[in-house]
């Protein structure tokens, strides 16, 4: 363990998944930031394939990269130190400090956390240097009991870094009283006195028929209550970090864009610059269902398994749904691996993503063909499209697409051509996260005079989320019980 003192720090862990922490951490960072703090954010370990890549070359959780844009400072790599991107749903791809590190089963990686703790720590003291506060946000539960032997993303990083702790619970999906008693009853003594307060986030109603149960949760744990959260309806236009947050979105807006979801979506906040748009129907498609025949546009996304993805996309169908539509006039755009669905196939055979030497034949649409090998590419990159409308982004993907389709790139990066465009120029298709936040680009790809600035719409609602969580929170208290 470094032999450095550990910086201000506060930690805040959930009674479940998805309660808010994310957020309440990304507001927090823009809050004591606002205050002329600097603030650093760091989550041990974290699972989701909306992964962002870093200043430094390596990749983090897009939930970390927003709590750096809160904090306002560029993301690198020791934000998120753990990083896992599943790629079934018994293993992963392990990323250790921005890099790949192996690919593990969920035994395996439990008997490898152990030996990640050092290199956890080292990231955090780290990025703590120099820090007036580091916030801290843990994965899933804290009372996961079961697998505390091995834990580095809760319980296990609090003790090993001397953190003190802030319980989470989400009052919107009920049994709230009973997630914060019952985490605090199943956690030894120990870790029981490392907990400072709780916060009840998602709050609707009235506060003062809830008052009783801060009485409740009081005389049953001790614990002081640090703020009950209202919801914040404008926390659905932040970028989300798991997939398991998306819903089809269907509502007004004149142009349809429909995107499947694939069972390994990957960037999804690819599209929430469209979903910003008032005129944009944005519908993400879960399986089961056909794709909507009236969309004007269909957007492959990413994927962390392209060559299991193309199986899923024809499970459900919406093989036939794409071609029907392009077959209609229709247009059709991929990115990143939704790209490298559109060509003719894709091989991986040196076994990046599945077993050495499978082929799955693409859906056909552009011609081009897709070859996993080589180093994974992890680059922030800015160029333009065939107009000079500027884009910027970046790049998180294995192989390399080739093809007569590649003489026409939609984009040019860095000096170099990127994509593929059909000759009916109907179909596109090029490995460029973040497309659509370039606000000159979407809104010629959409046929539209003018729209939403979407990173000025972004650093808006931050800032509100800020001031939400001020009068809302103690940020005072907050800041004495992390030392700083």
């Amino acid at each position: 363990m470094p032999a450095s003192p550990r910086p201000p720090a506060l930690m805040f862990q959930g009674t479940g998944s998805d309660v808010g922490k994310s957020l309440l951490v990304a507001g927090l960072c823009r809050a004591y930031a606002g205050r002329g703090l600097a603030v650093r954010p760091f989550k041990p370990q974290n699972m989701s394939n909306n992964a962002a890549v870093t200043a430094d070359g390596g990749e983090i959780g897009r939930a970390q990269a927003l709590q750096a844009r809160a904090c306002g400072i560029a993301p690198v790599a020791d934000m998120n130190p753990v990083l896992l991107k599943p790629q079934s749903d018994v293993g992963a791809q392990v990323v250790v400090q921005g890099k790949v590190l192996t690919n593990a089963g969920a035994r395996d990686y439990y008997r490898l956390k152990p030996g990640l703790l050092p290199k956890v720590l080292e990231s955090f003291h780290r990025l703590g240097r120099g820090a007036d506060l580091v916030l801290v946000e843990g994965a899933g539960s804290a009372a996961e009991v079961n697998l505390r032997a091995a834990d580095i993303a809760n319980m296990g990083f609090a003790e090993a870094a001397d953190v003190p702790v802030v319980l989470v619970g989400d009052i919107d999906r009920g049994g709230v009283l009973a997630s914060i008693v019952g985490t605090w009853q199943l956690l030894p003594e120990a870790e029981r006195a490392r907990l400072k307060g709780y916060v009840i986030n998602k709050f609707r109603g009235d506060p003062g028929l809830f008052a009783p149960a801060l009485d409740i949760i009081g005389a049953q744990t001790g614990l002081p209550c640090l703020g009950v959260v209202p919801w914040f309806a404008e926390a659905a236009r932040l970028p989300a970090e798991d997939a398991a947050s998306l819903r089809p979105k269907d509502g007004g807006g004149a142009f349809h864009v429909a995107v499947p979801q694939l069972s390994r979506i990957a960037n999804f906040d690819d599209f929430d610059p469209l979903a910003a748009e008032a005129d944009v129907r944005l519908s993400m498609v879960p399986a089961g269902l056909p794709l909507p025949a009236d969309a004007d546009l269909v957007v492959l996304p990413g994927s962390k398994a392209t060559i299991a993805d193309l199986a899923f996309l024809r499970a459900q169908g919406w093989d036939i749904d794409i071609l029907a539509h392009a077959r209609r006039g229709g247009r059709v755009l991929g990115i990143c691996a939704g790209y490298q669905m559109l060509g003719n196939s894709v091989a991986d055979p040196l076994g990046v993503e599945g077993p050495a030497g499978g082929v799955a034949a693409g859906l056909g649409l552009l011609d081009v063909d897709t070859v996993m090998a080589g180093d994974k590419v992890l680059v922030e990159v800015a160029g333009s499209d065939g107009a000079g409308r500027p884009v910027r982004g970046y790049e998180m993907h294995m192989g390399r697409t080739d093809g007569p389709d590649c003489a026409r790139p939609l984009l040019t990066l860095a000096g170099q051509p990127d994509g593929a465009t059909s000759r009916d120029g109907r179909v596109t298709g090029c490995y460029l996260h973040g497309l659509f936040a370039s606000d000159p680009f979407r809104h010629a790809f959409l046929g539209r005079d003018g729209g939403i600035a979407y990173d000025a719409l972004v650093d808006e609602v931050l800032d509100r989320l800020a001031g939400h969580l001020e009068a809302h929170m103690d940020l005072d208290a907050l800041l004495r019980m992390a030392g700083a």
